[in-house]
């Protein structure tokens, strides 16, 4: 396929040499033309510049490398792609994701036959060949993103089509938000009447985090991310209070157990799968009230 439509994939990355260097990978073997990607490095440390760099030697008309060094957000990394993209339609990629060579190819024929303004994919998420136990939690939680565009009217920016023209009307990511940010642009999108779609006949991979620390530093990022939205987008209304009763109970077993229903797992695991989530659950309300109180000291401060 040879696209009329000029297209960009942003894909932001902070400290992620090798992921970056995976996604790349990926993206400059695309079977269609006009396009362009463009790595934005939000202020790294190690050698994620390095590798955008070489990219760039090895394939100056397809990679436009930006950096954001004001802002520690993948949001904010993401509006400078927004900025300085020159397509009429945006694809977001994460670093450390791959795609197949149809990626975009597909993406763009889903969003035309389906008339979509944003459109989101399906996203699998892949173990190792020996999967550690954080792996296979992670394997059977997945993203729901065609729940998510149903139920909350949103999709994950880590594989997400948006038409230019929709940030000329509803404005760019917050960059406010370390995360959740997806979902707040999303229902924008959404209160602004733009048609919103999913496509399962396309799929981008996610490796799946495969330790504690991993899970534990995504739970404690979407506690923060909880407690800025609340303070921020109270519109949103979808987070309680992080002292609510409902914050410290126990998940529901049942609901566990049905997200495991097509997995070959044994009891005991399943129980082991209970508590690593009751735990999760624990952390991201002590990440929303460390951060609630940080917003608090800050916005006093201020006064």
């Amino acid at each position: 396929m040879n696209s009329t439509t000029p297209i960009s994939v942003i894909v932001p990355v902070y400290n992620d040499a090798e992921g970056i260097q995976t996604t790349l990978n990926a993206l400059v073997s695309q079977t269609t033309n006009n396009y362009e990607v463009l790595p934005v490095d939000n202020n790294s440390t190690d050698k994620t510049g390095d590798v955008i760099a070489e990219f760039v030697t090895d394939y100056p008309d397809v990679i436009r490398p930006f950096e954001e060094t004001d802002i520690q957000s993948s949001y904010a990394a993401r509006n400078t792609g927004v900025k300085y993209a020159e397509g009429d339609v945006i694809l977001f990629l994460d670093a450390d994701m791959w795609v197949p060579d149809t990626w975009i190819e597909e993406m763009m024929a889903a969003l035309e036959t389906r008339d979509c303004d944003y459109l989101g994919c399906n996203v699998k998420l892949v173990a190792n060949d020996e999967p550690t136990f954080s792996e296979r939690y992670e394997q059977a939680l997945s993203f729901p993103v065609k729940t998510y565009l149903e139920d909350k009217h949103f999709a994950p920016t880590c594989a997400l089509a948006v038409r230019c023209d929709i940030f000329d009307k509803v404005g760019l990511f917050d960059e406010q938000l370390e995360s959740g940010g997806d979902k707040e642009f999303g229902q924008r999108v959404y209160q602004a009447r733009f048609e919103q779609c999913y496509t399962s006949d396309v799929t981008a991979y996610h490796p799946a985090r495969d330790s504690w620390d991993k899970l534990k530093s995504k739970a404690l990022r979407i506690g923060r991310g909880r407690a800025q939205i609340r303070r921020y987008h109270p519109e949103i209304g979808t987070y309680l209070h992080p002292l609510h009763p409902i914050n410290y109970l126990p998940p529901s077993p049942f609901r566990l157990k049905r997200r495991f229903s097509g997995y070959d797992t044994s009891l005991s695991e399943l129980i082991c799968f209970y508590f690593l989530e009751y735990l999760l659950k624990l952390t991201q309300t002590y990440g929303t009230i460390h951060e609630s109180l940080a917003i608090h000291r800050s916005e006093r401060e201020k006064n």
